[in-house]
């Protein structure tokens, strides 16, 4: 079907064409019903304020708008390109009372000038604190998906490369939305949402909202990040973009990958991991004698085996394309995108827990371990836009991703737990496959009614799937006593059922979410001035099913010679069975591993945009939240069972001082909420090989309360240049976080969600950017940047805490220099950024908090359009400083990890190096 769409689009002709959109000055709110000609073609634009004009390549044509109310623009030197299409972004302005007393007012502007007032427009005239980053910018940037796009925003950093953090805020306190619709979170196990997902030449705008406003979610704190992509090109196209790539630790070594099936190259398990046909469910699989479970797990267990490659190449493939044609006379716009990419990489980490003793660290465990991982991405976008009349629009926009890490972790070390003295060297593997598939699909429509004075509606419906599944974890411990002459490595298999050691782990995951809503707005004139009035309502069901099934091997007596076998063979079928000596199979029993989750949500809002003077602007409104909450069970008598029915109410205040066509002075203040997620408030207890411990929900868990302030002094020189002060406070009531706990499940480490009673935060933040073509030898590179102090504490009564919270930074910085010569093709960026030492994990009195050291990160990319710019070649270098990142416990309390310290964790990942090939067809 994808490609009769294209064959179809491309049998209409290629064009030129001049296109963009019109938009007010005030509020960059786009304009409907104005005329824009060029020589001897007029076109009117749509609800959206978007126009297209199809015109031969050439200089010097003159744009002239028109429009009932406000002032006449001709735009001159305008340049309409050979190899694509022009964009040209138009602001327009209502004549002032002198003006009005005039007739035939012109506002003359040139190409130059009405591009730098556009770009300043989108940003400067915004009713909150943001960052914009609009088409032209995203055009000419080597970036491949919005995460990269995002990384050149000042205040924004990337946690594994996706990850957004803002102001210092770690990812939970970040919200995502796509064309005005709140997206879920894409991992199952944290509230966050990963970046990587949308290829960067699919976008029309990126949004980071800093502060709030009633007509968006009211969950987030750090950032809300508005994600829109194009609904109708203005031409028809087709990219192809290839890339290969290697890391500095993997290439030209030996990689290691597990066994598996025909179509892990897809990140899509055929069934060689799945559950036997013979499995009956949990309940029911109880029930069954000794012999008939054992039998079942002779056919399910694996051995711990791997295949070798010489070369781990890292692989990516993109092709999008689009093209607009006519259905029923009507204008229909069609965008589609593949995605694919394999990428391997390995991750050497050293690991220890630590229990503290007057201040001295006694060693828990001792651990070296290989991460063998392959990340495995294959995606798609389809969005259809059809354009009813100037009024009216509907689209449909659907985006889906399988996201699959396949990996295997090697470790060797020393346990403390069965030996505190002289402990126990120790040897382990953990295999995994885990398949992530995330789907939304949202239709919406914009419709201006004239018969009631030009209401606009805007109305939505979308549904979304998350669905992970972990068809075949599996890990195995063997145990070598140093005090014992010749003592062997023996499998860690007992009489007992463990996660930790001849385990296999099996578990499935279903979240639903649907959400439906909409929005009247008005516009009419008070003061003089143009005024907004909107409300609106949204109301959104997210569900969620999840069921884990552990299973253990164990072993009655003791069999020296079955315990000493290698990973290769331990499993073999012939090593199972019931008559003494040989393995038997069980599941590890306990409601806590599966539960089920449902969330309904109704929240409206009415929003007033008041422009009291020409010089001052206020966004203010009231957000009401009515959030119910079902986790565990449905039934009150099961222990797993958690209801939480709470309203909130969510006002906000955005106030703008304009105290020049260039500077800005806001101020601002509001109330939002971030709430816990299903697996935060679940009592799953799952163990986590990598942390070498047990993480367990909490039923108790309180949502966290945030309230906000912000004053921001902004200046925009020219084009593409930016200095503003800004500082913030926000004070957080019960805000979530994972600490350690002494009691364990099933191991003596464990970890919990617990809510602490409040922490405050006050920052302040400095940005600039600017062009340096004050010399000339410089005067196609930019600098830009971005400084935050932040102080911030956590306040616990109980435990008389003095620390900064959970994920938070002291500070961020973030510093880019960009060259860029559109004559000649070439950009090139380097990008810098450290954040300040956080905590990781929150201690108690036992055990310490594990700090994350200060590490420096360094990017570089450079590109070059070729074949006629119909072509780009690019080269990334990612992490090129590649320092180890360090976790610690802060013994000396000096606050920085000196030789004093206990290293918990000490990890390097190695230096990323790709090379990309795209053209445009």
């Amino acid at each position: 079907m994808l490609l009769a769409l294209f064959s179809a689009g491309y049998a209409f002709a290629q064009s030129h064409v001049l296109e963009g959109r019109i938009l007010d000055e005030k509020d960059n709110t786009p304009i409907e019903g104005v005329k824009v000609k060029v020589n001897d073609q007029e076109v009117t634009t749509d609800i959206s304020g978007n126009y297209s004009l199809s015109l031969p390549p050439g200089t010097n044509y003159v744009v002239t708008v028109t429009s009932n109310g406000y002032n006449k623009k001709e735009i001159s030197e305008v340049t309409v390109k050979n190899d694509g299409s022009t964009h040209l972004d138009i602001i327009l302005d209502k004549p002032s009372t002198k003006e009005k007393q005039i007739e035939g007012v012109v506002i003359k502007s040139n190409a130059r000038k009405e591009t730098i007032a556009s770009t300043i427009g989108l940003q400067r005239n915004a009713g909150v604190v943001s960052q914009v980053i609009g088409v032209e910018a995203i055009k000419r940037s080597p970036d491949r998906n919005t995460g990269e796009v995002l990384k050149r925003v000042s205040g924004v950093s990337l946690f594994e490369g996706k990850y957004i953090v803002v102001r210092g805020l770690s990812d939970r306190y970040n919200q995502a939305m796509l064309n005005g619709i709140q997206l879920s979170s894409t991992e199952p196990d944290r509230k966050t949402f990963s970046f990587d997902l949308f290829p960067a030449n699919v976008i029309e705008t990126l949004v980071i909202n800093k502060t709030f406003i009633p007509e968006y979610s009211g969950e987030w704190a750090g950032g809300l990040i508005q994600v829109n992509t194009k609904d109708i090109p203005s031409k028809n196209f087709f990219n192809l973009q290839v890339g290969v790539g290697g890391n500095s630790i993997t290439m030209g070594q030996e990689f290691r990958m597990q066994k598996g099936g025909k179509w892990d190259f897809l990140g899509i398990d055929d069934g060689y991991r799945k559950l036997p046909t013979s499995m009956p469910a949990k309940n029911a699989f109880t029930i069954l004698d000794e012999a008939t479970k054992t039998g079942i797990g002779q056919q399910y267990v694996k051995n711990l085996g791997y295949n070798t490659i010489g070369f781990p190449e890292n692989l990516n493939l993109q092709l999008d394309g689009g093209f607009n044609t006519k259905v029923f006379g009507k204008d229909l716009g069609v965008i589609a995108v593949l995605n694919y990419s394999n990428n391997k990489r390995k991750t050497e980490t050293k690991n220890s827990f630590f229990t503290i003793n007057d201040q001295l660290a006694d060693t828990n465990f001792n651990y070296d371990t290989e991460k063998y991982q392959n990340d495995i991405i294959l995606g798609g976008l389809l969005n259809l836009t059809l354009k009813l009349n100037s009024n009216n629009k509907i689209s449909l926009k659907n985006i889906i991703t399988n996201n699959t890490v396949n990996h295997m972790s090697f470790r060797t070390g020393k346990d403390f737990e069965f030996d505190p003295v002289n402990g126990t060297n120790i040897m382990a593997r953990e295999i995994g496959f885990k398949q992530t598939t995330f789907y939304n699909s949202t239709l919406n429509g914009t419709h201006k009614i004239d018969a009631l004075g030009g209401l606009t509606f805007n109305w939505y419906g979308s549904f979304g799937i998350l669905d992970q599944y972990i068809p075949l974890l599996q890990r195995l411990q063997y145990n070598q006593y140093p005090d014992i002459n010749g003592s062997p490595y023996l499998a860690l298999i007992s009489n007992g059922l463990s996660q930790k050691s001849g385990s296999v782990f099996y578990s499935t995951l279903s979240d639903y979410l649907y959400n439906a809503g909409g929005d009247l707005s008005k516009n009419f004139e008070m003061f003089g001035q143009k005024q907004t009035i909107k409300g609106g309502y949204l109301f959104q069901v997210k569900d969620r099913v999840y069921n884990s099934r552990p299973f253990a091997a164990r072993l009655e007596g003791y069999n020296q010679q079955l315990l000493s076998q290698p990973f290769e063979t331990i499993f073999n079928p012939e090593n199972f069975g019931t008559g003494g000596g040989k393995f038997t199979f069980d599941e590890i029993a306990g409601n806590q591993y599966r539960y089920i989750a449902n969330t309904i949500l109704n929240a409206g809002y009415l929003q007033m945009d008041n422009n009291f003077t020409p010089w001052f602007r206020a966004v203010w409104g009231l957000r009401v939240e009515n959030f119910d909450q079902l986790v565990g069970s449905t039934k009150r008598s099961d222990d797993r069972f958690v209801n939480t029915r709470v309203t909130d109410f969510l006002p906000a205040l955005n106030m703008t001082f304009k105290l020049s066509n260039n500077m800005n002075l806001r101020v601002a203040g509001s109330q939002t909420v971030v709430r816990p997620e299903f697996r935060e408030v679940s009592p799953l207890a799952y163990y986590d090989f990598d942390l070498g411990a047990t993480v367990v929900g909490n039923k108790d868990i309180q949502r966290t309360k945030i309230t906000n302030a912000d004053v921001r002094w902004e200046w925009y020189p020219r084009n593409g240049e930016i200095l503003s002060v800004a500082g913030f406070y926000k004070n957080f009531k019960n805000p979530i976080e994972l600490y350690f706990n002494q009691s364990g499940v099933g191991t003596s480490n464990t970890f919990n969600y617990l809510n602490v009673d409040k922490a405050d935060a006050y920052g302040a933040e400095l940005e600039f950017r600017k062009k340096l073509d004050f010399f000339s030898v410089l005067k196609n590179f930019t600098l830009g940047g971005n400084f935050a102090l932040i102080k911030n504490k956590v306040t616990d009564e109980a435990t008389k805490t003095d620390r900064p919270m959970q994920g938070q930074s002291p500070y961020t910085v973030n510093l880019s220099l960009q060259y860029d010569t559109e004559k000649t093709g070439w950009t090139s960026t380097v990008l810098f950024n450290m954040i300040g030492r956080r905590i990781l994990y929150v201690g108690n009195d036992q055990v310490p908090p594990i700090w994350e050291n200060p590490r420096p990160l360094l990017d570089f990319q450079v590109a070059k359009k070729i074949w006629q710019n119909k072509g780009e070649i690019k080269l990334n270098v990612s992490d090129i400083l590649n320092r180890h990142a360090k976790f610690y416990h802060d013994l000396n309390n000096n606050k920085k990890y000196d030789s004093a310290d206990a290293l918990a964790i000490d990890r390097v990942t190695g230096t990323n190096i790709s090379l990309t090939l795209g053209y445009s067809f």
